[in-house]
């Protein structure tokens, strides 16, 4: 249903009400199987990075009867309505017919390997162009933002004194906790578009993930359009 776009030249009481992450995950399950690596493997074979070496999904929606005017209006609904962080819509232009939002989506996978411990999240950027009977809905992801605990694998080069013993998602914030780092993951860099990558776990599941949600931001528009939010949106009142 999305297309995605790709050529090589780039819970949630989180930000985003889109999806819960528990029903983010039984909705990959559902569509690609619970085995990371060949869903990912799968979906790497119909899938081309952009120029920026970003994963792009891009759709056209028909919305036919409907004005530019209508369409803009039930969209920002949807989009004030879905996006509780005040600063995600970067952009709400009702002249040039263009919605930009950048929200970020924590802990999408939780992984925990030999030595480290990783959560990763990521921060789509999705833009929706707003023509007279159609809509344009871009959906972009460059990086996986990674939460790594040196102190969390299988089997750590930490001190058991010195462990961080817990989740830690729950410490991102804080700055003093030497085991915690972030760095952030091209995804041109890491599996499925490189197979010898020893985050390779990590990212099968990271990409399935940030596919599956991309599915579900253009169901949700497509849904926004059609049948509004609460489905009493009409004229009749």
């Amino acid at each position: 249903m999305c297309a995605a776009i790709l050529s090589l030249c780039g819970t949630m009481g989180i930000q985003a009400q889109v999806m819960k992450s528990a029903d983010l995950e039984k909705y990959a399950k559902e569509r690609y199987g619970d085995k990371w690596l060949d869903a990912a493997k799968n979906l790497a074979s119909g899938l081309t990075l952009d120029k920026n070496e970003s994963l792009t999904y891009q759709q056209v929606i028909e919305a036919p009867g409907k004005t530019k005017e209508q369409l803009y209006v039930a969209l920002n609904y949807w989009a004030t309505a879905t996006f509780k962080d005040k600063q995600a819509i970067t952009l709400n232009d009702k002249d040039a017919g263009c919605i930009i939002i950048s929200s970020t989506i924590p802990n999408i996978v939780e992984h925990t390997g030999t030595l480290n411990k990783y959560s990763v999240s990521i921060t789509p950027v999705i833009r929706i162009d707003i023509k007279e009977g159609r809509i344009r809905v871009t959906y972009t992801v460059q990086n996986y933002d990674i939460l790594a605990d040196i102190s969390g694998g299988w089997i750590s080069l930490v001190d058991d004194d010195k462990k961080t013993y817990g989740d830690s998602k729950r410490k991102r914030d804080d700055k003093t906790n030497a085991n915690l780092y972030d760095e952030q993951w091209e995804i041109v860099k890491h599996y499925p578009f490189v197979d010898k990558d020893s985050q390779k776990r990590t990212c099968a599941k990271a990409l399935v993930m940030t596919h599956a949600y991309s599915n579900a931001i253009m169901d949700k528009v497509e849904e926004a359009i059609k049948s509004g939010i609460v489905g009493n949106e009409d004229d009749n009142w």
